[in-house]
């Protein structure tokens, strides 16, 4: 028998929705079809959808210095203080959910609950405490360190990043026996082998050095800079810039022309992104925990710019820590970081060799077998 599965995210960047349909998809590989993914706002209105998102996103990007002190001090080192503020916040945004996320709960009657966002198991754990829910909840975390928010009271297990964060959680007072290592969760496809040979064929790209810049969520006039930069270099190769869904940045790096040897490729929202990431050499991006473990999963070099104040900063220096790439807090140096790089083949091999040792491209598996193998027990 199969259980059926609730899903639950929170729109707060696009990684936790990434997360949860990467588990959707690895549960449709397990034979599972009875699975819904929602978006926790989608029961909240639009108001609270505009205050929290419109907060976070104009806060982190316009005034970072300000998210920072935000973020770090409701960060709670103390874990009975954390949960306790925990308990007091999913109880507080209880009344905007009671009619519209708990009758949708009652109605699907969901054997499994799991969140890649804190917020909606944040809202529903009270229910659980009181024995009007009786699925097993499960939180998967998003990042390589975590905050103090993600300690809820009652949830069943935790799904990390690495060993790194299973320390960071113990620290905090977590269980041991509640915490699973197994990576942040990827789209399943990543963990299909690809050559960069074959990656390169798929999307047109040629052998010589291939660049990667993410651009889709750093400010559209310093992706206009990085790249002007690396356009005026002797550097041979092809510079990919991906905007996504930015039409802002798409307009800003509209008269953008080749460079005298190095091709400029300028591409919107694209379905080939792992093919992309698996021909580059090195991929220029942000710290967004989802973007570096797909890297990661591929085994490609990156360099982080412009991390957000808080979980990217220590996302960033999770690469940096584990050699897997360079973080830059001035972005002025991503085009010497680049040079440095490709001019040196032997530690961008080094790169790439730590990025496969750590990197997680099975892990959306490995999480959803762990959730089947306990509601068949």
């Amino acid at each position: 028998m199969n259980p059926r599965i609730l899903i639950l995210y929170a729109s707060i960047g696009g990684g936790h929705k990434s997360a949860a349909n990467a588990l959707h998809d690895a549960l449709a590989q397990r034979g599972v079809s009875d699975v819904q993914v929602r978006d926790v706002f989608e029961f909240g209105g639009a108001l609270l959808r505009k205050a929290v998102v419109g907060g976070y996103t104009v806060t982190s990007e316009k005034a970072p210095l300000l998210w920072k002190m935000f973020y770090e001090s409701g960060d709670v080192s103390d874990p009975k203080r954390a949960k306790f503020k925990n308990q007091l916040r999913g109880q507080a945004q209880r009344p905007m959910f009671v009619l519209t996320l708990d009758k949708f709960v009652q109605e699907y009657a969901p054997d499994i609950i799991i969140g890649t966002h804190f917020m909606p198991l944040e809202i529903l754990l009270p229910l659980k405490r009181k024995g009007e829910i009786t699925a097993p909840m499960y939180e998967v975390i998003t990042d390589f360190m975590v905050s103090s928010d993600w300690i809820q009271n009652g949830v069943d297990a935790y799904f990390v990043a690495s060993h790194f964060t299973r320390e960071a959680m113990i620290r905090r007072g977590v269980d041991v026996n509640l915490i699973h290592v197994t990576g942040i969760p990827v789209r399943p496809e990543m963990a299909i082998p690809k050559t960069r040979e074959e990656a390169r064929a798929r999307v047109g790209l040629p052998t010589e050095h291939v660049i990667t810049l993410l651009g889709g969520g750093i400010q559209p006039k310093r992706v206009r800079f990085v790249a002007e930069e690396l356009l005026k270099t002797e550097l041979r190769g092809t510079l990919v810039v991906v905007a996504g869904r930015n039409k802002e940045l798409l307009e800003e790096i509209e008269d953008l022309q080749n460079g005298a040897t190095l091709r400029l490729l300028k591409l919107g929202f694209i379905d080939y992104l792992d093919d992309l990431i698996v021909a580059s050499d090195v991929v220029i991006t942000k710290a967004g925990g989802l973007t570096v473990s797909e890297i990661l999963a591929r085994g490609t070099p990156m360099i982080v710019i412009d991390p957000i104040p808080g979980q990217e900063e220590w996302n960033a220096d999770y690469v940096a820590g584990n050699g897997t790439g360079i973080q830059l807090r001035m972005i002025e140096a991503a085009v010497a970081a680049t040079q440095v790089m490709l001019d040196e083949p032997e530690r961008l091999a080094a790169m790439r060799a730590r990025a496969q040792h750590i990197g997680k491209p099975r892990a959306a598996f490995e999480i959803v077998d762990v959730v089947l193998g306990n509601f068949r027990q």
